[in-house]
């Protein structure tokens, strides 16, 4: 079942992540019991907090458990069907969730079964699972599917991973069918004789009254992981509950577009001696329109049903920072060095929990930005998840509390009885092939490879004979370009920095011809993902990158290695002359023009794109395997494609094809220097940028009196290091450690290019809103051009837009000096014909942001006044947000519960609370807040979605003593009515104020 399709709408279900409760329960013994199943029901119940409600206040988004297949219950489930199990420890389970409508359904089993059947797997039967839709909310009733399983055993012979993997062959062959009919909404939660998942639309306290299998005690398994889904602009849907087949997750997986379109790269070049012939029924790998925890199932399934062991594929995947730990163990090194040859992270904050039915573990990001905690107690059962207190145990029985760190894992291994750490795997993993040997013969870093003396002016930044200022008006670098950016950047080692804000036009409604990157804005982390310090994160930060030639991402052998190592995606004349002449014929360079002929107007354009993606896909055919985009040679009859536009087009244009990963891209331009540019270019596929106009602008620096001091590998020095700390924090916004994770990520959003050429050069990048084309851009192209040929000779000028500082003649500022002056004459005389003055220059000024452009629809007549609500009354239903007093000052939270106690609205204290002298008037003014968010009392408390009630609702939990700790005077106890928050026993309650209106319980 897919995601359903939406109509161009701001609303994007790409967008969908994941911020939940997620956790694990086993026992090292393989010995099955119904009390791990009973418990792991439990703790997902008490991780409630972490999900979400609909307003329904019984549909959330999400909960379930995975577990192994219970072959006691199954073997009298089988009995009651007539079914007689000979070997129960064969019987392999699909769990699908089939369409509502009874033909469509039938019609969906028939189609699972005969692929099935065509694996040569015995179909036994169909079971209708049972389940008790009462408990479920409007909206997850509206929406739920018909459950049921298909039992079946294997053929003769038949065991073990070739089983898993003809049942994983069955499924992706009906998926694909099923897709091809139209069946978007049957969809298999899994199909294996090792795991089971029991997952939906649920609320956690709804999943054992949902499926009564889990009531039944004889439903066994030696392991579980459970999940609450808490999903951020989410649109939740039964499939996108977890546990998925593999793993639950709680965090984000940001650069996801990236890994989406390495994975799609990759297939051409996938094989494997355990697929054989039936490699290309694997894809696609991933499952497109699904969330980020999907997707990253469907890679890690694909790995380890490859051949891979599970904690292998885990490690691949989700490593931990190696690149610049001064203590890490040189074989552990080797390891991830060899791997990321095969493999980018999937980076973002992340705690994954994974499980194959035989072990089950979880991992956490190499910052270690998610919570996850454990306890081992002394028979042998541990319990992981996103906090303590999940299963209430004896302290007594405990013999290990803790939690993992960053890049940390825990496995409990059922087959050999065995619990793991970190170092217990890595030397499970290390040795299992001679990594440290194949990386020392096989990867070249550039930093070694020897170089002849450039030529030219010395430093190899040869100009094509043109005037320095000529060259960076062609490429629109304008005077505070020169000024402002790239001379702090070699003065100072960083990149500029000025007040936030940005009051010029957005370019697509600018009247100046602005270059292509202005059209790409930054996408950054939100609340439920908080951005890293790439200074105190230093040691896990990485710009470390890989240049050549990529294998099949299911095999293992000393040929992957063969990489060309940087140690930056920044290259200077040194670095890209040794890249040129690296002397392997493993990397040979093919240089690829991006210029075309000026005489061809702006059509010109489009037709030099196609002769640039046709060069480079011949090249690759030829043997080349590093591209070398330039736009070197720009002239009075030629200029240049924009070098993102070609990147882009290059790199989305190989994908296509299949030819990606037998080359990697490097963009030798003029078109960066600034941050952003040389992060826009790494984001669509350039592995290095060489900026040879930045630099060669930077050395001519060293005639300016303030620099002349310096020396050229001093400035050049201070470029790189601003240039790469610039990258690191562009990166860390998104929670993002590793370069080769930011590497095609594509973290972007376009304001302004039309639809089809987003489509087509920078797939897969959010345009919500639509714009300029080709023909467009082309004209901005050749204006420049015409500037630089035409006009600056006679100038010597280079130009002064003024994007960051009002100039005359120069871009449009909405706080420019008339305004400002006006708005000051309002404020100081009191006059309100200034004010219509100062507003009147606000709104009649050129459009600069999209709310400009709209206007209010006047068609139909006014509605009376007396037909509306009072304003008083209006406000009333205002509330300000939970922000905490740790989020705000005091004062602003103070002055923020005045305000709305005034206008008759609600303030909330926060999860800090509020100080107990505002329960009192102030001056005339009331700070007490209306809505309260206070600690449990040590009895325990849960509340659900408060409503704007005049009595505190809330529900002891169970084993609860009233009064204990103390009870909130003069309000009833009841049954609770919306989302559960969490408990903390032992805080203690405090007594409320006499004016409120809601509790919360913290």
């Amino acid at each position: 079942m897919n995601l359903p399709t939406f109509p161009k709408t701001l609303y994007d279900p790409s967008f969908e992540h994941d911020g939940c409760g997620v956790g694990f329960i086993a026992r090292p013994s393989s010995e099955p019991s119904h009390d791990i199943v009973d418990k792991a029901v439990t703790a997902v119940v008490n991780l409630t907090h972490r999900g979400a409600l609909d307003a329904d206040a019984k549909t959330g988004d999400g909960a379930g458990i995975l577990v192994q297949v219970p072959r006691r219950f199954f073997r009298r489930e089988a009995e009651k069907l007539g079914l007689r199990l000979e070997d129960p420890s064969l019987l392999a389970v699909a769990m699908v969730m089939l369409p509502q409508d009874a033909a469509r359904a039938a019609r969906c089993r028939q189609i699972i079964e005969e692929k099935a059947k065509g694996r040569g797997l015995q179909v036994l039967g169909w079971r209708e699972v049972p389940v008790d839709r009462s408990v479920l909310g409007a909206k997850a009733l509206n929406t739920c599917p018909t459950v049921q399983q298909m039992l079946v055993m294997p053929p003769a012979g038949l065991r073990g991973d070739d089983y898993e993997r003809s049942l994983y062959l069955a499924r992706k062959e009906a998926e694909a069918a099923l897709h091809q009919e139209g069946f978007d909404d049957c969809y298999v939660p899994s199909f294996s004789h090792r795991s089971l998942a029991y997952k939906g639309l649920l609320v956690a306290r709804q999943l054992r009254g949902f499926y009564l299998d889990l009531r039944d005690p004889t439903f066994e398994s030696a392991l579980a992981l459970f999940h609450q889904r808490y999903s951020t602009n989410t649109f939740p849907t039964w499939p996108l509950s977890q546990p998925f087949r593999l793993l639950a997750h709680n965090g984000e997986i940001n650069t996801l577009q990236g890994n989406v379109n390495w994975m799609r790269a990759r297939e051409p070049e996938l094989k494997s001696q355990v697929w054989g012939d039936d490699i290309d029924r694997l894809k696609p790998i991933v499952t497109m329109g699904g969330s980020d925890t999907q997707i990253l199932d469907n890679a890690v399934e694909a790995l380890v049903l490859s051949g891979r062991d599970l904690l292998h594929a885990m490690l691949m995947v989700i490593p931990q920072a190696w690149e610049r730990m001064p203590d890490l163990d040189p074989a552990w090194r080797d390891f991830h060095e060899y791997h990321a040859c095969l493999m980018e992270p999937w980076d973002g904050p992340a705690a994954v929990t994974f499980t194959d039915g035989l072990k089950v573990g979880a991992v956490l990001d190499r910052n270690g930005l998610r919570p996850l905690r454990y306890k081992i107690a002394d028979d042998g059962l541990v319990i992981a998840g996103s906090e303590v207190g999940l299963v209430e145990m004896d302290d007594a029985h405990i013999v290990e509390k803790g939690r993992l760190g960053p890049g940390e894992m825990l496995v409990v291994d059922t087959r050999h009885g065995r619990i793991l750490k970190t170092s217990d795997v890595m030397a499970e993993f290390v040795n299992r092939r001679p990594y440290g040997k194949w990386v020392k013969e096989n990867i070249r870093r550039l930093s070694q490879v020897p170089v002849t003396a450039p030529d030219g002016n010395g430093r190899g930044e040869d100009l094509n004979g043109l005037d320095l200022g000529q060259l960076q008006t062609a490429f629109a670098c304008t005077n505070e370009d020169v000024k402002i950016i790239l001379k702090t950047m070699a003065a100072q080692a960083h990149d500029s920095v000025w007040s936030m804000g940005d009051d010029i036009p957005l370019a697509v409604l600018s009247q100046m011809r602005r270059p292509l990157m202005f059209y790409f804005k930054q996408r950054f982390a939100q609340v439920t993902n908080p951005p890293i310090d790439p200074l105190r994160e230093e040691l896990v930060m990485s710009l470390d990158c890989y240049v050549g030639p990529r294998h099949s991402a299911f095999e293992e052998t000393a040929h992957h290695a063969k990489l060309i190592h940087m140690e930056t995606p920044l290259l200077t004349a040194t670095t890209m002359r040794a890249l040129k002449e690296n002397g392997d014929p493993s990397f040979r360079c093919k240089e690829i023009s991006v210029l075309f002929p000026v005489d061809r107007g702006p059509e010109g354009l489009e037709q030099a794109l196609a002769e640039v993606c046709a060069a480079a896909a011949a090249a690759i055919d030829d043997g080349y395997s590093i591209l070398v985009l330039t736009d070197r040679g720009v002239s009075q009859e030629y200029a240049a494609v924009p070098m993102l536009l070609a990147v882009g087009a290059v790199h989305h244009h190989l994908i296509r094809e299949g030819k990606r990963m037998k080359a990697d891209i490097v963009a030798e331009t003029a078109m960066a220097w600034d941050v952003h540019h040389l992060a826009l270019l790494i984001g669509y596929g350039a592995n290095g940028v060489y900026p040879y106009l930045a630099l060669a602008t930077i050395n001519a620096f060293l005639q300016d009196r303030d620099l002349q001091e310096s020396t050229i590998e001093e400035v050049e020095a201070n470029f790189r290091t601003a240039a790469e700390r610039g990258i690191l924090k562009i990166m860390s916004k998104m929670g993002i450690s590793a370069l080769s994770s930011y590497h095609g990520a594509q973290i972007f959003e376009i304001i302004g290019l039309d639809e089809d050429l987003v489509d087509r050069y920078f797939t897969g990048t959010p345009a919500r809103l639509g714009g300029i084309g080709l023909p467009e851009i082309a004209e901005d192209v050749l204006h420049w051009h015409r500037q630089a040929f035409e006009v600056y000779p006679q100038s010597r000028k280079v130009k002064d837009i003024g994007y960051i500082r009002f100039r005359q003649e120069g871009e449009y500022h909405g706080f420019n000096p008339e305004v400002v002056k006006t708005l000051h004459r309002a404020v100081q005389t009191g006059d309100y014909q200034v004010y219509r003055e100062y507003s009147h220059m606000v709104h009649g000024g050129p459009p600069r942001t999209l709310r400009d452009l709209l206007e209010f629809r006047s068609e139909q007549a006014p509605i009376p006044i007396e037909e509306v609500e009072p304003a008083g009354e209006i406000t009333k239903r205002f509330v300000t947000a939970a922000m905490s007093m740790g989020a705000l000052s005091p004062n602003a939270h103070r002055t923020l519960a005045m305000a709305m106690n005034r206008l008759g609205a609600r303030s909330n204290t926060g999860e800090g609370g509020e100080d107990r002298s505002w329960y009192q008037p102030i001056n005339g003014d009331w700070a007490n807040s209306r809505i309260k968010q206070v600690a449990s009392a040590r009895f325990g408390v849960t509340t659900e979605y408060l409503s704007m009630a005049d009595e505190l609702e809330i529900k002891i939990a169970q084993g609860s003593k009233p009064g204990e700790g103390g009870q909130l005077p003069g309000h009833k106890v009841d049954d609770y009515i919306g989302s559960v928050r969490h408990t903390t026993p032992g805080v203690g309650l405090i007594s409320p104020p006499p004016h409120h209106d809601i509790y919360s319980i913290e």
